[in-house]
Order: C-alpha cells, then sequence, then structure tokens
C-alpha cells in the first residue's frame, strides 16, 4: 500500500511560482517516490507510511496556497523514481481527490480518495479539522511550535530564552494553537488512512470513473 499526494497551488497567477519553496519543506520526509514538480505549478510524491501522508499535508496546508489530495492505494511495480513514469491506483484516487480540493470554496482544501470511500471520508474529515487548526494559526505561535517537540518535557523555558519572551507567553501559545491536541489527533488521522484501503486479504477494487 501506498499513499500518493498530489498537490496543487492555488492563486499561482497573483502569488507566483510557489512549487520550489513546497519542496524545500518536504524534502525532508521520506518518500517511495520523492516529491517533485509534476506538471506547471502542482507537486506530486509517493510515501509509504499513513502518518507520513498526515505529515506531508499539514505541511502543505500550513502553506495556505495548496490543494491536497490524498490517494490511498497502490502503485504498479516497479516504482519509479521519476512520477510522471508512476501507474497504478494510487495515482487515480489522489487526483480525483485533488480535483475535489479545489471545489472546497473557503473549507480547509484537502480530500482523501481509496478503495473504501466510507473510511476515506472520515479520514478527510478528521484531516481538515486538523487542517482548519493549522491553518489558522498566527506567525508568532508558529514560531513557538517550531522549537517544540512532542512529548519532550522542559521545553517552554528554553524556548522562552531563544524567543526573547516569557515562559507565560510560551505556554498561551501553546494552549491557543491547540498543539497538543493536534499531535494527539495525527495518529487517529493516520489510522483512518491505513483503514481507507479497505480489507488487507481483498485485492484492490479499480476506481471507477
Amino acid at each position: 500500500m501506498q499513499y500518493v499526494l498530489t498537490i496543487n497551488q492555488r492563486d499561482s497567477r497573483e502569488v507566483g511560482d510557489l512549487v520550489p519553496d513546497l519542496l524545500k519543506a518536504l524534502r525532508h520526509l521520506p518518500a517511495t517516490v520523492p516529491f517533485q514538480r509534476s506538471v506547471g505549478d502542482e507537486v506530486q510524491g509517493v510515501v509509504p507510511s499513513a502518518r507520513t501522508a498526515v505529515d506531508a499535508a499539514l505541511l502543505a496546508i500550513r502553506h495556505r496556497r495548496w490543494h491536497v489530495g490524498i490517494g490511498v492505494g497502490t502503485l504498479l511495480p516497479p516504482v519509479p523514481e521519476r512520477i510522471l513514469d508512476a501507474k497504478g491506483h494510487g495515482l487515480v484516487y489522489a487526483r480525483r481527490a485533488v480535483n475535489r480540493a479545489q471545489k472546497t470554496g473557503e473549507r480547509i482544501p484537502l480530500a482523501v480518495e481509496g478503495p473504501d470511500a466510507g473510511i476515506a471520508g472520515e479520514a478527510e474529515a478528521v484531516l481538515r479539522l486538523l487542517g482548519h487548526i493549522v491553518y489558522t494559526r498566527t506567525e508568532a505561535e508558529w514560531n513557538v511550535l517550531d522549537l517544540l517537540t512532542p512529548g519532550a518535557r522542559g521545553q517552554q523555558k528554553f524556548i522562552a530564552q531563544e524567543l526573547g519572551i516569557s515562559t507565560q507567553a510560551v505556554s498561551k501559545a501553546v494552549v491557543r494553537s491547540h498543539w497538543l491536541e493536534e499531535h494527539a489527533t495525527r495518529p487517529s488521522a493516520a489510522r483512518l488512512l491505513d483503514l481507507a484501503y479497505g480489507p488487507a486479504s481483498l485485492p484492490e477494487a479499480a476506481p471507477a470513473g
């Protein structure tokens, strides 16, 4: 099973080509097929785990300029280095998802498609809630959050010293940004993406349309 992300830019005529910036932000994530420009202002990549798919999707949503489609499915072997050479159901699902994401209007522009449409819809709903949390954070909150490590203790005093602010200000930023809630929910989103593939014992159905 693979997770294909198709991410295309919003308002590219107004702000210019942001693909290089997004590729730079995504390059640290493990990938089966590295994130790369597929065509025009679009980025595609294939990741081996649902957790990495969640990380990549929320990273793109954070930047506020991208439609995000996640396709849960397989690629035909052998898996290529270039995304344009890849084939398989996962790519079809990702294309369908990003097309829907482009039609979300004022909602978080993220969609999920997979063999189990019902569970894919549940994964999409959870990811949109997480996306809303990420999307609405302020720059000041991100200055704090980018220095935090999930699960580590005793960080707030160090961060306060690094940023030249009070520990109370750090604490308020963490609470206000719902950072703890976000990271507690990410595994649930990843689990739903896993389940969207359907029963492991059954062959993947070809996507309709």
